[in-house]
Order: C-alpha cells, then structure tokens, then sequence
C-alpha cells in the first residue's frame, strides 16, 4: 500500500494532470466529465460527481454523464457538498463501511463553480494536495467548455426561465470575488424572471470599480434598458474615464436608445483596495449599508443625482472611508418596497433589522453570509418576490501590507 501511495501521489498525479491538460482541449463537453471520472478512478476513485449550483443558488444539482455517480440534488445548507461550496475549502466525511467521501469546491479563481465528489479507501496529505490542483483544473475545463454547450445550464435550471432572465444571466460578471484585500458577493431574485436588475465590476490595480442598477419596468424592455445600461458602463470604465463621466456615458446612451421616458437608477462606485477611501455616485438608488462588527452603522448618503436617462447635470460624488474589515451592502428597491401580510411595504427598517439579526452569528465567508441574508429576507417578505431584488456587498479586508504573507 505505502508503495502504491508513492506512485500515485509522486508519479501518476502528475500523469493524471498532465493526461487531462493534453486531452481536455479536443474534447467536446459532454466528453469532459465521464473523463474526470475515468481518470479520478486510475488514483482510486470511485462514485465521482460533478455538482453545480443552481440558479436559485439553494440546491447543487448532479451533472448527468457516463461514468459520473449521479445523486439526488444536494441542499446548499446543512449539506457536506454545500459546505464545502459556501467556504471554498474541502470537506472529508469517513463512511460507515469504509473509506473517505471527499467534497471539493471548484474554484474558477475565487469563485466557486460547484463542487466535486468522490470516494477513496483512504486520505493522505500527498492525495489531499493533488485533489485540491485536480479540483482547480476541473473547474477551469468546466468554465471554458460552459461557452460551447447548453449542457451544464440545463443542469443548473431547475425550473422555466424567462427570456428576460437569460439575458440577465448572461450579462453577468462571476457573483463572488476574493482578493487578499477585498472581496464582492451579488445575489439576482427571481432567479429565473429577473429583467431590470444587474451589477457588474472590475478590479483594475488599485481601484474596485462597481455599478448596480434597476432598469425601470419589467420583462424584455427592463432586460434591454439594463443591457444597454451595463454596456455603456463597461464601455467608459475601460477608456478610463472618471467616476462622474461614467454616469454622464450611461446616461446618453439610455436617453439615445430609449427616449425621455426611460430611466435607469444606479449606484457607482470607486474603492481604493490599499486605502479604503470609497467615491459613490447615488443616481436615485435606496442608499448602500455600511455595516461594521456585523451591525448596520449608517446609510452611506450621497449628493442627489438623478436616474440615468433623465439628463441630469454631472453628478458630485461623495465620499467615505471604511475601516478594515467594514461590509458595504447595495440592495434594490425590490428588497424594500414588497408588501408583507398586511400590504404595508417591507422597508428599510426591516432590512437593517435582519441585517444586524444574521450578524450576530459568525461569519461564514461573504458568499455564505450574503446568501443567507436574502434567503432570510425572503422568508421575512413571506416567500414573495414580485419585482427583481437585487443584494450586492463589498467587504474591504485593508491595504496590501496586511496582506505580504498570502504570496509567500
């Protein structure tokens, strides 16, 4: 047995990487995961599943495939499979007759694309290392072969999606990001009928450029103002125009496409990862929640700006300067403005409410805490989401020098 581990671990992982680096980019998708499972099997693995989060982001549904262990869907919370989804770290359970079930996220950079799973007799340090390398080139064959297939979304849909949502889907950047320094989290409701709603950033350098919006209306009217929206943004964040000019950019192309009686409303926003120093431009958006130690401190207020396409004059900015470890949550008026039992609206009140209720429990990790909280507003809002809810958080974790020993 010590023999065989020695081979496996020195010998035949690097074979294994290398074999599937070398024919992985020939095969077509359906082919990608029966060969994960084929090779997974050479260092002894047995009942392998390849597991992606569905839309709702509630469940980890199998994806179908010869060879593949084919499972029932695996609740994000209070399953072994969604702990190791949530935390990014993987989870080893000891099985009753014998041998180790592993669970190991699939990390696409910081963020996690599912999760795989198998079974080994045993579990050493050296096999540890090359699941944890075999996991993170799995999760890279998987999100390149995601462009030329259908297959891997239908996995993930678990009921009817609307047009208006595929778009939405389509537009978006990866919902979390991890740098030593800082980290974003976004969660869309309805999943499968979300229209007006989106967010995008980018991290370039020093600066975390962020922008969510709320296109007026619904269905695939909402979906084209919020494309056209995001495309101008994106469109002036990379020929490196300031923080104002990106919202005059949006503007005139809403007012361009869709005429006076449009409008989109809009958070954007510039956050200096080594410093902290925030500059938000509030074009009639509910204002964002800075939440320190897990409590809601203040709304961050800002000069008032109208919505995008309205014409507004070029907009002031604002701004703020967070501490370490501070969290800035942008929401929707979709979060605030659902009625309750009773037909009053849900409002900030409440918002802040569950805010400061879930931060009363430890953190864990900014995918895991923003999901729980809109899984908590819905069930405050009695399970209702008529319009797109929308939560996206920011968590600055301070400047690079607190940061030197991530890259030893």
């Amino acid at each position: 047995m010590d023999e065989e581990r020695v081979d496996r671990s020195e010998g035949f992982g690097e074979r294994l990487l290398g074999l599937l680096l070398d024919r992985a980019p020939h095969l077509p998708p359906q082919l990608i995961a029966p060969l994960i499972a084929e090779e997974v099997g050479r260092v002894g693995g047995r009942d392998v599943s390849i597991l992606l989060q569905d839309y709702a982001q509630e469940l980890l549904v199998p994806l179908p495939g010869r060879k593949l262990h084919v499972s029932q869907p695996q609740p994000v919370i209070d399953s072994p499979a969604g702990r190791a989804f949530l935390r990014g770290k993987a989870v080893e359970e000891p099985q009753a007759h014998g041998g180790v079930r592993m669970y190991l996220p699939l990390l696409d950079g910081s963020d996690t694309v599912g999760v795989m799973v198998l079974t080994l007799d045993d579990v050493g340090e050296d096999d540890r290392r090359l699941l944890r390398r075999l996991a993170g080139l799995v999760a890279d064959l998987l999100v390149t072969k995601n462009a030329y297939t259908d297959q891997f979304f239908l996995a993930r849909r678990r009921e009817p999606m609307s047009v208006s949502a595929e778009i939405q889907w389509g537009l978006l950047p990866p919902l979390t990001m991890t740098v030593p320094q800082v980290a974003v989290a976004g969660m869309l409701e309805p999943a499968y009928r979300v229209a007006g709603d989106s967010f995008d950033y980018a991290l370039n350098d020093n600066i975390l450029h962020v922008a969510v919006i709320d296109a007026m209306g619904h269905g695939l009217n909402a979906a084209a103002m919020a494309t056209i929206a995001i495309g101008a943004y994106r469109h002036a964040r990379r020929v490196f125009v300031s923080l104002a000019e990106k919202y005059t950019y949006m503007d005139d192309a809403i007012t361009r496409q869709f005429g006076p009686d449009h409008f989109v409303t809009a958070q954007l926003m510039h956050l200096n990862i080594t410093t902290g120093e925030l500059e938000l431009v509030n074009a009639g958006h509910p204002a964002p929640l800075l939440i320190r130690d897990g409590k809601v401190l203040q709304q961050l207020d800002s000069a008032t700006t109208l919505p995008v396409g309205f014409g507004g004059e070029e907009p002031r900015i604002r701004e703020h300067t967070l501490q370490q470890g501070d969290r800035v949550l942008c929401y929707t008026d979709g979060i605030i403005e659902e009625h309750v039992t009773g037909g009053e609206q849900f409002g900030e009140e409440r918002l802040i409410r569950c805010v400061n209720r879930l931060g009363e429990n430890p953190s864990q990790g900014m995918r895991a805490d923003l999901r729980r909280l809109s899984h908590t507003l819905k069930s405050e809002r009695g399970g209702h989401t008529s319009d797109d809810a929308t939560l996206f958080m920011i968590e600055w974790r301070g400047g690079a020098a607190d940061h030197l020993a991530v890259l030893d």
